[in-house]
């Protein structure tokens, strides 16, 4: 049996969480392989919204099994109130959630070490949600961090402090008020009170080696859907450095983040909007700082589940987008917030790059602001409410001709369209091709 891989093709926030909430009755395992709660995920079903930042997206599914692998990074607090905001709605959500013992944990003070590098690279920061998980996955290469498994070990309090002393000692140099810095408004020493009887409580959780369970779930003829977080775009290798996430995002990491070999990858989904939004700083060829910029925003309802912060918005970059399908070996697409665009007399398609006097088609090393322009096609948008829109054949027009421009270019289908936020609101298209 072959591992299917479920990914984010642009700068993360492409509706990941609701497709895989989708798909989850199609397989019997979804893992997590890497980020953590950074991650925002958002699944609506039964007029209720729920936002998973670690926790992976099938848990909602009665018959499911769900693994947060070795790739992932967990903060044990976070990870505990996330539990208690779910744990009624899921009275088996213990049974069937599975915690690789190799998975590092994210400890307050390198939360406290987020923000003394944003504060120290002043009008350069990166952006960072301040959730840890740069200096979490600086340690793990470094060979000092903390993991999961370690909770089980009668030296973890040592191991703890030891590594605490070292983060410290690394804010004084950077010249950081840890003593006033707060975490989610707590003092870093309240804060670290609760960090430690949640990470405690992490015992009661199956801690297992995951690589060993997902290995045995493929022999044993089991579906499993590894789910992404972030997106292409934020790959510590190939996105927009330095404004990009601490891990890779692409289908590669999926082997070092959930132990499984190249050959057991099959099919590999795409998840992109159909335009562009970013949070934080770097890049965006295709914002719009204009009246339409903030349609989208307001429409898409555009601000960062995880931090509440607002997007910035654009139109689709299919460059950006070709490139990230080569990355990962797409090889079918999804197309999430088309309703969104609904009322926009004209839509525009990045399809090149004016790039240092030439014309490009692909996704540039440098690609700051002053480097790259973005050049476009213009096509006839449409007004029709998609929302109430039941399969392909009852989507406008016009919407067609956008999904077959996109096809054509990518010479990748568009097998999913989504056209609202809930589960119910998802349109399989059901054909291979259009192009």
């Amino acid at each position: 049996m072959k591992l299917d891989i479920l990914l984010g093709m642009q700068w993360g926030d492409e509706g990941k969480g609701k497709i895989v909430d989708v798909f989850t009755q199609r397989y019997d395992v979804i893992a997590r392989f890497q980020g953590g709660p950074n991650a925002g995920h958002t699944i609506i079903f039964d007029n209720q919204k729920y936002i998973l930042h670690t926790i992976p997206s099938g848990i909602f599914h009665e018959n499911s099994k769900n693994i947060i692998g070795n790739g992932v990074v967990l903060e044990p607090l976070i990870f505990q109130n996330e539990i208690l905001k779910i744990e009624n709605r899921i009275p088996d959500l213990y049974s069937k959630l599975f915690i690789s013992c190799k998975a590092h944990l994210i400890l307050p003070s390198h939360r406290l070490l987020d923000a003394a590098y944003e504060a120290y690279k002043g009008k350069e920061k990166i952006g960072s949600t301040l959730k840890g998980i740069g200096p979490t996955y600086t340690d793990k290469i470094a060979r000092c961090g903390l993991r999961v498994g370690d909770v089980q070990r009668s030296d973890f309090g040592e191991r703890y402090l030891k590594l605490k002393n070292q983060h410290l000692l690394l804010a004084r140099n950077l010249e950081f008020d840890y003593k006033n810095h707060q975490i989610d408004g707590l003092s870093f020493e309240n804060y670290e009170k609760l960090w430690m009887e949640a990470a405690y409580s992490l015992k009661k959780f199956n801690i297992v080696e995951t690589e060993f369970m997902t290995n045995q779930a493929l022999d044993k003829g089991h579906k499993i859907l590894a789910e992404g977080a972030q997106g292409t775009l934020l790959d510590i290798d190939f996105g927009t450095y330095p404004f990009v996430t601490s891990s890779n995002t692409t289908s590669s990491g999926v082997c070092s983040g959930l132990g499984v070999a190249p050959k057991r990858i099959g099919e590999v989904y795409g998840v992109f909007k159909a335009y562009c939004t970013r949070v934080g700083s770097g890049p965006f060829p295709t914002e719009l700082n204009d009246d339409t910029g903030t349609y989208l925003r307001e429409q898409g309802a555009e601000f960062g589940s995880t931090t509440g912060r607002p997007r910035r918005c654009g139109w689709l970059d299919l460059p950006a987008l070709k490139y990230a399908c080569m990355l990962n070996g797409t090889t079918a697409l999804i197309m999430t917030k088309t309703d969104v665009l609904s009322g926009l007399k004209n839509i525009k398609i990045a399809t090149h790059y004016k790039y240092k006097g030439e014309i490009i088609d692909y996704f540039p090393f440098d690609m700051s602001f002053e480097a790259v322009e973005p050049v476009y096609h213009t096509m006839e948008g449409w007004n029709e409410d998609l929302t109430l829109s039941t399969d392909g054949d009852t989507l406008p027009e016009k919407l067609k001709q956008y999904i077959l421009f996109i096809e054509s270019y990518l010479k990748i289908p568009i097998v999913v369209v989504s056209v609202g936020p809930d589960r119910l609101q998802t349109i399989f298209m059901d054909k291979q091709s259009n192009y």
